[in-house]
């Protein structure tokens, strides 16, 4: 019996690659439909790669396509720092074959990734003039648009945050352009704002991270042609028992509570339905009855930090990829029963 789901994918730069691998293991399993998806920062990559393959090849087209993706990922230096500057670290990487917390303290404490931690804290992305360049920009642009927007095939959301409003926007079909995929991805503190024409305004406006508004947004899967489903592949933990201490450790966790907030506010939204639904408060069919999965690695998780999501190093992301293959194969094996019947997370501790 095929079971349809929707896929709610969270941003977190380098760490996206551990949703490659959750995907990756996903589309192995043929009787696992997926009829939307909505992502934010590298969960928009990771959904436009999905639907891009999907189209030209199904299953082992969308394989292709993600591994296509996060190969030139691979190739990316230091999302802050010219290529020179961040050429010894990567090799040391390459060759030397830490352990994940050993790779991540090395990431977090060497020279380039503090001389970057320095530059970002005094100088802003506008300040490179005509030598600007987002180094994602070569990566999105290789995208597949035809099937990216395509009307068939898994529905698409890309979440961006409207700097003037502070308000969401989702960008879906012809809308979803390497520029909107960009503006999801934007962190002011190291791109220049994406400006993209809104008609509902008339004037191009200029967009940031859609994290900070929704990462993911799940609003857009409530339609009630798509099924009631929703896995969320969380990269973001939500919660670290040890307290922040160091400059580094404490903008990690700002960063992991920012990003997760919106998140948390609209899991709050479906546990109210649901319990209003439970207690017969309204009317069968008149809302929908959101059933929530979880697919995640919080322990591998709390190893990294904000460092190692700037630096698409090849052994992390290998790494990150097997991580969420084997995450994938573990809700295949627990959860999978419950798709389609009821969900496989209580949502009400997360917000207690």
């Amino acid at each position: 019996m095929v079971k349809r789901i929707n896929l709610a994918l969270q941003g977190g730069g380098a760490h996206g690659a551990f949703t490659w691998g959750v995907l990756d293991r996903l589309l192995e399993d043929e009787s696992i439909e997926v009829a939307g998806i909505s992502g934010t920062s590298a969960g928009a990559l990771n959904g436009a790669a999905y639907k891009a393959g999907w189209m030209r090849g199904g299953r082992e087209g969308a394989k292709d396509t993600l591994n296509a993706l996060w190969a030139r990922m691979g190739a990316v230096d230091d999302l802050r720092l010219p290529a020179f500057v961040t050429t010894p670290l990567s090799f040391f990487e390459k060759w030397m074959m830490p352990s994940t917390p050993e790779l991540a303290a090395a990431i977090e404490y060497s020279p380039p990734v503090i001389a970057a931690d320095v530059l970002k804290n005094y100088t802003s992305p506008y300040a490179y003039g005509p030598f600007y360049r987002n180094p994602l920009e070569p990566v999105v642009a290789g995208f597949d648009y035809e099937g990216v927007c395509a009307e068939d095939g898994p529905r698409l959301f890309v979440c961006a945050t409207n700097v003037r409003t502070g308000k969401v926007r989702i960008f879906t079909r012809d809308q979803i352009t390497t520029e909107a995929i960009l503006a999801s991805a934007c962190l002011p503190s190291l791109f220049q704002a994406v400006e993209i024409d809104d008609p509902k305004t008339g004037r191009k406006e200029a967009y940031w991270d859609g994290g900070y508004t929704g990462n993911p947004a799940l609003f857009p899967l409530f339609d009630k042609d798509l099924p009631d489903d929703i896995v969320v592949v969380n990269i973001n933990p939500l919660e670290r028992d040890e307290i922040p201490k160091t400059p580094q450790q404490i903008e990690n966790r700002v960063n992991e509570i920012s990003f997760n907030s919106s998140l948390l506010r609209e899991l709050r939204a479906i546990a109210f339905v649901q319990g209003l639904i439970a207690n017969g408060q309204v009317p069968k069919g008149a809302m929908k009855n959101v059933l929530v999965h979880m697919i995640a690695d919080d322990s591998l998780m709390r190893e990294l930090s904000v460092a190692t999501k700037m630096l698409p190093n090849p052994v992390l992301l290998a790494t990150l990829k097997d991580a969420g293959r084997t995450a994938a194969e573990r809700f295949l094996k627990t959860d999978k029963a419950n798709l389609n019947k009821r969900s496989s997370v209580d949502i009400r501790p997360m917000l207690d």
